[in-house]
């Protein structure tokens, strides 16, 4: 008979997963928080070649935060150890605001930047996006990999081996990473050139806010991988670096094909692949690793838009990153105690 165990969150399993959990909690957002109406003004006025690269790359996003949110972040939860149930509840948080808030925040800006129609055009040309399906095809890869080798470790269909699943864990975090920390951006870049600029402000706010969860995401992931890596043997650590650096010059190639097929019409490719260098190496820093493309310089316009500081913004217009959700307090006996008020005399 199995014996179970509760989460006993007075007691902590180390010393960072509670601080994720707080910092995810003090972050949460919903998409309904920020209009998009005032963009219009804005979108009207566009070329249609700068609407078509805009809407193409949150539906990239859309994408790869959907399966991020079905499959990868349940099926990282799924392999931890039983007794991590505060792991795991980071992880499922995660999950949730990967596709209930980010996807769900794309789907608001197609609702009101654009018709049904071209919304469905806009699904059907993702769906049929080779470079788009190669990457989801890599990564989604190993997540299934690391959920049937869990699965043979629940119920025992297979010969186990802690080791190579341990492997399979690494590889699976390590995909997880660069989606997080890497692939996401070259959607990212368009909507805060704009932003830098004081144009469609309220999609940036959404992409700002995102941009705030993605980034302890990354680091969280990167922080599990590591503890895994640490305890390989020196030849598996070379190894497991070696493929570290293969999959990332993969995943690369495909996302330069896909950022040179939505950017190149509207003349950003080049500044594009630069951003997505930079941020491949910031990844590659989650996981514990050197950067291992050359220091560029980035755009500063777009630069300035990953800093997810608190912004000073009009409450009537726009909900900034920065805000802070309303704390409560008990009532007591005492807060129904009025001074008597005074009653002015007629003259």
């Amino acid at each position: 008979m199995n014996q179970y165990t509760g989460a006993n969150w007075n007691n902590h399993e180390d010393e960072y997963t509670q601080v994720f959990y707080e910092q995810n909690l003090s972050q949460f957002w919903r998409p309904e928080d920020i209009a998009l109406q005032s963009d219009l003004n804005t979108w009207n006025i566009l070329p249609s070649e700068v609407k078509r690269a805009y809407a193409e790359n949150l539906q990239v996003l859309t994408f790869l935060d959907t399966y991020q949110g079905d499959i990868g972040m349940p099926v990282v939860s799924r392999a931890m150890k039983d007794e991590f149930h505060q792991k795991k509840a980071v992880l499922n948080y995660m999950a949730a605001m990967e596709n209930a808030v980010h996807a769900k925040s794309y789907s608001n800006i197609f609702m009101t930047y654009m018709s049904t129609p071209e919304i469905d055009e806009l699904y059907i040309w993702g769906e049929n996006n080779k470079n788009l399906q190669t990457i989801l095809n890599t990564i989604v890869g190993y997540y299934k990999e690391l959920d049937k080798m869990t699965y043979e470790r629940n119920y025992g269909f297979a010969k186990y081996s802690e080791h190579e699943f341990n492997l399979t864990m690494l590889r699976a975090m390590i995909a997880s990473v660069f989606l997080e920390s890497c692939l996401f951006y070259s959607g990212f870049y368009y909507p805060l050139w704009f932003y830098g600029q004081g144009k469609l402000m309220q999609a940036g706010e959404i992409i700002n806010l995102i941009l705030r969860d993605e980034s302890i995401h990354g680091l969280f992931v990167g922080r599990l991988a590591r503890e895994i890596y640490d305890e390989l043997p020196e030849d598996e650590k070379v190894s497991m670096y070696q493929f570290t650096i293969e999959l990332l010059n993969k995943l690369y190639d495909y996302e330069v094909a896909l950022i040179e097929e939505i950017y190149d019409r509207v003349g950003l490719s080049h500044d594009v692949k630069i951003f997505i260098r930079y941020n491949a190496n910031k990844a590659l820093m989650n996981l514990g690793f050197e950067p291992y493309f050359p220091e560029e310089e980035v755009n500063p316009v777009v630069l300035n838009g990953l800093n997810t500081e608190t912004k000073t913004m009009d409450n009537f217009s726009m909900k900034g990153n920065g805000y802070q959700k309303m704390k409560s307090e008990s009532l007591e006996d005492g807060d129904f105690f009025f001074d008597k008020p005074s009653i002015a005399k007629n003259n």
